[in-house]
């Protein structure tokens, strides 16, 4: 079954940050929860970002907030309408593209990635919302900019949602709020008093709630979107996932970028990327030969899935009952399969080879992979998708078998593909993947009455997601770990006691 829905998101950079803040502000207080993601000019050495030790990761993550910079920012804004059916969401999504003021690195590996994704540096450096890093300079408490709106989404106390969330929310600490903690401890504990609505990370919901294949963000969306579909057409009972957006108008509208996202495979290469297919990510980009359709993977996943369920039933059946309690396989892939190194061990198949991981390494290094700028859910295959036969007309003569055309349309339909696969890497958008799978996921816990109301997915709740680690990193304020001096100081503004809750920020001056 083929779904389809229309995504805007609203481009916000220097020259309309001003216009854009009242509809942000009122976004964000009005929300149900909030879903952010980031793009980022690096994150260093690698091997320091895979260590053992957690502290030692942190510390890695931290040397690589202060030297790099926050690109742009996607903001999600989900609020459950309780007049309607259940679990439907009015979503409201932002693209903020930003410049730091600062000095920063800026890698070479980060730059052609983004750029053969669509990112426009120049647009970057001419239009960027510019921000300062660290504490607050003088004066920033009064000013409209990104670090009050960050201010402003912890005044909401809402639930944040982020996707492998880690090295997003040094950043984001980094970024905008204080100069960062030298401990882990101190960290986890300024984040529990920043968000005490919680924290939840979808790729550990992926994993650990929802049990899906392979856990990157654009399987794990268009995965929950088809499976969302799939039962409302079936009329099954229990919640489902509707969304409404906005209907802008006017002038609003030149800062609308509409993101088509249809269930289907838009044709080209039928053999999947085993790589990509694994991690969302595929060391050739678009120079792969293989097919790094998303659908086309998921559409392979669940045959491959019905047919061993398949022979299994096939070898119950042979074996007898007494040897039923032993077919436990069944089931979803187990959480410690994945996290061992093994992310999609129940993937199967593609063209008779194994999708099977070898080592956590493997595993830890391609989830660095997917949030150093190469999540896949900036790979928008949909976008083109509606006009492949559009721009991939062929001559009269292909509906005739005369060979000559057929070769230009099958030349043509690669070439729409490669366009396709380019796709625009959008911040906003994947949070707007990030935020759906947690509706999702929400729904099914609340269908399965392991949420109360007004609660969340209780199990994920302030649990960080850990490349290669059995447990997740606890957004907890342990009785050995005191806040920070700069978090308490910012805590004083942020709950007004240092600044007037009547006094209004002024507007600052977009160099």
């Amino acid at each position: 079954m083929a779904t389809s829905m229309v995504v805007p998101v609203v481009d916000v950079q220097s020259n309309n940050f001003k216009e854009m803040w009242p509809a942000m502000l009122l976004a964000i207080k009005s929300s149900s929860f909030i879903s952010l993601d980031t793009e980022l000019s690096g994150l260093g050495n690698r091997k320091s970002l895979l260590a053992e030790s957690i502290e030692d990761r942190y510390k890695a993550i931290c040397h690589a907030a202060r030297t790099r910079s926050i690109l742009s920012l996607g903001l999600a804004c989900f609020k459950k309408l309780e007049d309607k059916a259940d679990h439907t969401y009015f979503v409201q999504v932002y693209n903020l593209t930003l410049l730091c003021s600062e000095e920063y690195v800026i890698e070479p590996q980060s730059v052609q990635f983004l750029v053969q994704h669509g990112f426009d540096f120049n647009k970057q450096y001419a239009q960027g919302v510019p921000y300062n890093k660290g504490n607050d300079k003088g004066g920033d408490v009064h000013v409209i900019n990104v670090r009050n709106l960050f201010v402003e989404i912890l005044r909401a106390h809402k639930p944040l949602v982020v996707h492998n969330g880690l090295v997003d929310m040094v950043f984001l600490y980094q970024s905008f709020y204080a100069h960062l903690p030298e401990k882990l401890g101190t960290f986890t504990a300024d984040l529990s008093e920043m968000f005490p609505a919680g924290i939840y990370d979808t790729k550990y919901a992926t994993e650990y709630e929802l049990r899906l294949t392979a856990s990157y963000l654009e399987y794990a969306f268009k995965k929950c979107k088809l499976d969302n579909g799939r039962s409302i057409q079936a009329g099954g009972h229990g919640p489902h996932v509707f969304l409404e957006f906005c209907n802008y108008t006017g002038n609003m509208q030149s800062y609308v970028d509409y993101r088509p996202c249809a269930d289907g495979h838009v044709g080209g290469a039928t053999d999947v990327c085993i790589q990509f297919s694994a991690y969302g990510w595929c060391p050739n980009g678009s120079q792969c030969p293989m097919s790094h359709d998303t659908d086309l993977i998921i559409q392979q996943d669940e045959r491959t899935k019905e047919s061993k369920r398949q022979k299994r039933k096939r070898k119950k059946k042979q074996k007898g009952p007494q040897e039923s309690c032993e077919e436990g396989l069944d089931a979803p892939p187990t959480k410690q399969a994945h996290l061992e190194g093994s992310n999609v061990e129940e993937q199967g198949q593609n063209n008779g080879v194994e999708k099977n991981c070898t080592s956590a390494a493997t595993e830890m290094t391609d989830d660095l992979q997917e949030d150093s700028c190469a999540d896949a859910g900036s790979i928008n295959r949909e976008t083109l998708g509606a006009s492949t036969e559009e721009e991939g007309a062929v001559p009269s003569g292909a509906q005739t078998g005369d060979p000559s055309a057929l070769a230009v349309k099958t030349r043509e339909a690669d070439a729409a593909v490669k366009r396709a696969e380019a796709g625009t890497h959008r911040a906003g958008f994947d949070a707007f993947m990030t935020g759906y799978i947690f509706s999702y996921a929400s729904s099914l816990a609340a269908k399965s009455e392991e949420s109360s109301p007004g609660k969340w997915l209780l199990g994920c709740l302030n649990k960080l997601y850990l490349s290669g680690k059995s447990v997740p990193l606890h957004i907890v304020k342990s009785t050995f770990s005191k806040s920070s001096k700069a978090h308490m100081h910012k805590m004083d503004i942020v709950w007004g006691k240092r600044l007037s809750n009547n006094a209004a920020p002024r507007v600052e001056t977009m160099a």
